[in-house]
């Protein structure tokens, strides 16, 4: 589906890919990693072509549809469920020539809409509608009405209803919560055609990708296996190169022993000198040199308190109007890890609000000790910060009574060197600036760490520092994250944010997953969601239209009759040739699978001749009632 061979891109004063190549394999699902600023997204503008790369160093078939998720949707007045389904151009088009085809022509367009299966487009549009956090009554609202995080998962909702051939994705799971990133997961993984994604999300790289493509110091290689897999072999691969170079020195060093001895007798000069060219072929000695990744720094509490930490009792928090939360009655300890589940809307960041101290609760009873330090972390944090500030400028505020050589010693060891820290904000990162601040956050050594989203500018790596560093905090933990794998080997228990409230969780993460896939099987079932755009309905019965000309109006019908006979007449040519194939026994015996194959192809058909009966009928009834 992709070839790349020998690219070589230089943009920005820096050389991206030096020569790099690899082929990604049809219907492969392939998982793009690598340093934050490697060249990933720059790979993504090479293939769409909005850098230019040398001839013939990326190859695409020609008749490949490219998708991806470029930006938000614009906020429009077409509703969300029509926006999804003209994503689909080729039914969208269809649709739009049926209205004004000539009665020869909308025989074959009726067909194609039937091939393609058309008629079940809104219910898959509902469906990853649904899947993505979209309710049924969000269907029929306007685009206009939506945020911009919610246009950025109906851009990947059209993305993925279209079904492009090859289809880009940059870190999808960043404006999702767990429950969409879950649903995802499960969706990519059936994804029927080419897939490239860029993630630094391990559970979605494990379980939704076949191959894992590394972006490192200007190659590309192609690795078979989710992410796990991929640090396998990359490990193996490290342990082979120690092992080689470790070979190849020792033999340079016993031939450059002998050179050394004997160059200047000459009964051995002719053996020295035939030493000294076959030092000169041995291959060079190249060192991999992993990049270092700069820990986190969470120290712990000087003085644990006594437990409870924190004791709610039937409390209620909002802002003001109808509350957001009620009934909480939970309890939590000095060491506890708490993971808060639950969809966007539900409620999490206003219950970290609560616990941080920042939004009182309406009524109830909130006991916390008033001896108690918090550290929160939340992502408004990054926007809010002032872009024309530098990280020495933040730590200058933050340590008054400290040195300046101080200060840099501590952005040193958050990872952010000499040159880095007179950086303006604007110039930082998103991992960068993340950084910077979750080290911030948890400088004072808090009792409670609120984290909401910590992970959204992290890449693997830094994840991983993250997430040995939380092991080590030895306070109490709230944890808001789509990252299911940070969840899962940080939270020792999960709570449920849902219908107004925050419950336990009796559950595992593998369960939550199965709770989420399951209801979001379920709403997609729903009939409310399935719903066919009305002025482009495919199988519409047509209305006998009033205050006009009866003659005017029999041509038009008379040539959606005809149309509809034809593709009558198609599928049930079809359904006939499918009978006929499974009316021989012998099928049966010869080629078992062929013969099951032919039994759901049977059904699918039948369907389409019951529909395709429906709107003969429809279309005969209105020109008979025009006639009478």
């Amino acid at each position: 589906m992709l070839q790349i061979n020998e690219l070589t891109f230089n943009a920005w004063g820096r050389r991206f890919f030096d020569k790099a190549t690899v082929t990604l394999p049809t219907g492969g699902k392939v998982g793009l990693v690598g340093r934050n600023g490697i060249g990933k997204s720059t790979l993504f503008k090479l293939i769409l072509g909005e850098l230019h790369a040398g001839d013939d160093e990326i190859k695409i078939p020609k008749a490949a549809r490219i998708g991806t998720v470029a930006q938000e949707h614009p906020a429009t007045p077409v509703s969300l469920l029509d926006t999804v389904l003209e994503a689909d151009e080729e039914r969208h088009s269809l649709l739009t020539r049926l209205e004004t085809a000539d009665p020869e022509e909308m025989g074959d367009i009726w067909g194609r809409l039937i091939e393609i299966d058309a008629d079940s487009a809104p219910s898959r549009a509902s469906e990853i509608l649904s899947g993505l956090g979209f309710s049924n009554e969000d269907l029929s609202r306007p685009m206009a009405e939506f945020s911009g995080g919610w246009r950025m998962r109906v851009a990947l909702a059209a993305a993925l209803f279209s079904e492009p051939d090859l289809l880009l994705l940059d870190e999808p799971t960043n404006y999702l919560d767990l429950e969409g990133a879950l649903w995802l997961e499960a969706r990519l993984k059936k994804y029927p055609h080419t897939a490239l994604i860029i993630s630094h999300d391990r559970e979605l790289l494990n379980n939704s990708v076949g191959y894992i493509l590394h972006v490192r110091e200007g190659k590309l290689d192609l690795y078979t296996g989710g992410y796990d897999s991929f640090e396998e072999q990359r490990a193996e691969k490290a342990r082979l190169a120690e092992a080689m170079r470790g070979k190849i020195e020792a033999k340079r060093a016993h031939m450059q022993a002998f050179v050394d001895r004997f160059r200047a007798k000459a009964s051995k000069a002719t053996q020295a000198q035939s030493r000294l060219k076959m030092l000169q072929k041995l291959p060079p000695v190249t060192m991999t040199i992993e990049d270092r990744t700069a820990p986190f720094t969470i120290p712990s509490p000087v003085r644990p308190l006594a437990p409870p930490l924190v004791r709610l009792d039937n409390a209620t928090v909002g802002y003001g109007g109808p509350p957001i939360l009620r009934n909480l009655n939970l309890r939590m300890d000095v060491d506890d890890r708490i993971g808060l589940l639950g969809v966007n809307g539900a409620g999490k960041s206003t219950f970290a609000k609560m616990i941080a101290g920042a939004l009182p609760i309406q009524s109830g009873d909130l006991h916390r000790d008033r001896r108690i330090k918090v550290g929160w972390f939340h992502q408004h944090q990054i926007e809010a910060l002032d872009p024309v500030d530098t990280p020495m400028d933040i730590i200058r505020r933050a340590l008054p009574e400290s040195s300046e050589s101080q200060r840099r010693s501590k952005l040193a060891q958050w990872g952010i060197g000499y040159e880095k820290s007179e950086t303006t904000v604007a110039n930082l990162s998103g991992g960068e600036r993340a950084r910077l601040l979750l080290n911030m956050v948890a400088m004072e050594a808090p009792h409670l760490l609120i984290l909401d989203e910590p992970t959204n500018h992290l890449d693997i790596d830094s994840r991983r520092a993250l997430l040995d560093a939380l092991n080590d905090y030895e306070g109490a933990v709230i944890l808001i994250t789509h990252d299911r794998s940070l969840m899962e080997l940080v939270a020792d228990r999960l709570w449920l944010a849902a219908d107004g409230g925050v419950k336990p969780f009796d559950g595992d993460m593998d369960d939550y997953a199965k709770f989420v896939l399951d209801r979001a099987r379920v709403a997609a079932r729903a009939p409310s969601q399935v719903r066919e755009p009305e002025a482009k309905a495919v199988n519409s019965k047509a209305p006998v239209p009033t205050g006009r000309d009866p003659a005017a109006m029999a041509g038009p019908l008379k040539r959606k009759l005809t149309a509809a006979e034809e593709t009558l007449a198609r599928v049930t040519k079809t359904l006939a040739e499918i009978d006929q194939k499974l009316a021989d026994p012998a099928l049966y015996v010869r080629d078992p699978t062929a013969a099951a194959d032919l039994g759901k192809r049977r059904s699918k058909i039948q369907a389409q001749v019951d529909e395709a009966e429906a709107a003969w009928m429809a279309a005969a009834e209105a020109l008979e009632a025009v006639s009478s």
